[in-house]
């Protein structure tokens, strides 16, 4: 059966997000004082064949911790759908 991933990595919540503070300040400048902060990651949509959704959490889980996120300094997390 085929699977999609979708994957969100972060900067962890305790370090400091340069792009983030960059983004927001230009925002500020542009008017939007209402934005209070702004913190960037990405987006990554994986397409997976899979025998169940379980095996295709536990590949998109190996694949996350292996390679698309570095656990040092960022967190993920991803849905999983048909």
């Amino acid at each position: 059966m085929k699977y999609t991933a979708h994957i969100n990595v972060m900067p962890l919540k305790e370090l400091l997000d340069p792009q983030g503070k960059a983004v927001n300040s230009s925002l500020h400048n542009l008017g939007l004082t209402s934005v209070l902060d702004v913190r960037i990651g990405k987006h990554i949509t994986m397409n997976i064949e899979a025998a169940s959704k379980e095996d295709a959490e536990k590949a998109t889980r190996e694949a996350c911790k292996k390679l698309l996120a570095n656990q040092v300094m960022e967190a993920f997390d991803f849905t999983i759908t048909e």
